[in-house]
């Protein structure tokens, strides 16, 4: 009989109900499962199916790749010179200084506009500054201009693809002069097209002259920079865009090209040697603008201003 009371009282392995120490599961348990996600990220929510739309379309059109190549920082030296680039907007970061300069008009009013722009004040030495200049003739003033963010040719298409519009860009080449690109970034900016390719070798960047001629307008327009102007041409052409060159011995005048409506690249030479070669080879239709008064060429600003002024008419 004993040994039934022990059998009967002794505990089982396999009893039901909690055993000591929970292990903290009960209170994780009572933890749920954290805040409800948003309507996107819910299986099966019309807004989920929407974000799952719109990432397929994204998905079917490669993304541009962002940034391109950077320029070079840049110093504009002397009192006229920089009281003439801040007056313009340059995008300069640091004014420097001469200590104990002689004060005058210039002097007074390149440190309001540097004030005024929030831009660093830096006081120099005069043995300093010459030796930033390189023995320039400073006068005491000194504008330092950050390198230029260049852009990505695919870009310039991207954005007004993105924006839905046709792109009209302007591509230079073997343009050497900083005033001629410019000139080209105003009428670019004037009559909304969507910006400027340039060569990385033997062509004009985006320095203190082409965003004083721009007249404030390379804020807004993006520049970008062409490792080899030939392939960013194909490139564009497989996107659909035509490319247009300039050249005084064109199979087509201004007024009967019918493509300026469209998605466009407008490709512009240099004054007197025109198109190289390859670009020229490279080019879907080689345009000529007529001139009645029997100059032999224009210069690229003012080229590039009366096709993009022809190219706006057409689009309305």
């Amino acid at each position: 009989m004993a040994g039934n009371s022990q059998r009967r009282n002794r505990r089982t392995s396999n009893k039901k109900g909690a055993q000591v120490g929970s292990g903290g599961k009960r209170r994780r348990g009572l933890e749920g499962k954290g805040p409800t996600p948003p309507a996107s990220a819910r299986k099966g929510h019309v807004k989920n199916r929407v974000a799952n739309a719109k990432a397929k379309q994204a998905a079917k059109r490669p993304a541009p790749r962002r940034g391109g190549a950077k320029g070079t920082a840049e110093l504009v030296v002397g009192r006229n010179p920089v009281v003439e680039a801040l007056r313009e907007g340059v995008p300069a970061t640091t004014l420097y200084v001469q200590q104990f300069i002689d004060s005058d008009e210039r002097v007074r009013e390149a440190l309001q506009l540097a004030a005024d722009r929030g831009m660093n004040l830096m006081e120099a030495p005069r043995p300093e500054l010459d030796r930033m200049t390189n023995g320039l003739n400073h006068q005491g003033l000194v504008a330092q201009i950050p390198p230029y963010d260049y852009a990505h040719p695919e870009d310039l298409a991207a954005a007004a693809f993105d924006d839905g519009e046709d792109p009209l860009i302007v591509a230079l080449d073997g343009v050497t002069d900083p005033r001629n690109l410019g000139a080209v970034v105003r009428s670019v900016s004037a009559f909304g097209g969507h910006g400027v390719v340039v060569p990385e070798r033997r062509a004009a960047g985006m320095t203190a002259g082409a965003w004083k001629t721009s007249a404030g307008t390379a804020a807004r327009t993006p520049v970008a920079r062409a490792t080899n102007l030939t392939r960013t041409l194909e490139a564009y052409q497989k996107a659909g865009l035509t490319v247009v060159g300039l050249a005084a011995d064109g199979d087509t005048e201004l007024q009967d090209l019918e493509v300026l409506d469209g998605p466009v690249v407008i490709v512009v030479g240099s004054e007197g040697k025109g198109l190289s070669r390859l670009v020229g080879e490279t080019c879907d239709v080689r345009v000529r603008i007529p001139m009645p008064g029997g100059a032999e060429s224009l210069n690229a600003g003012v080229a590039a201003g009366v096709v993009l002024w022809e190219a706006a008419r057409r689009r309305g």
